[in-house]
């Protein structure tokens, strides 16, 4: 090899990329019922934030698009704010819009709070 030369590296995420995408698939598994999803409605702050938007990041964290849509109907029937606020006066969307899969999450709450 050429004195000053490196040579290329496979990134990390190359050699993971397989094993990372068949754990995935059995992460993902089967759709959960609705009693699991309620569960995240049970999920207290411990700090100023707002109860409702604790749960909605609980939520966002955990579940996957069709099941965070799944608990918005649960959030709405149990009478949660879709505007709560933490103790720096940011919201749902605020908190998220950063977020590489955010874009689906924010439609789906821009279109409960309508």
């Amino acid at each position: 090899m050429p004195r000053g030369k490196l040579p290329a590296r496979e990134s990390v995420c190359d050699l993971l990329e397989p094993v990372m995408r068949k754990d995935k698939k059995q992460l993902i598994g089967d759709e959960i019922g609705d009693e699991q999803i309620k569960l995240f409605l049970d999920f207290e702050p411990y700090d100023a934030t707002s109860p409702s938007l604790h749960k909605l990041i609980k939520a966002y964290r955990g579940l996957r698009i069709n099941d965070f849509e799944r608990f918005l109907v649960f959030f709405r029937e149990a009478g949660h704010d879709f505007d709560g606020k933490e103790e720096h006066g940011n919201d749902f969307i605020a908190l998220i819009k950063d977020q590489r899969n955010a874009d689906e999450y924010i439609e789906l709450i821009e279109k409960a709070r309508s």
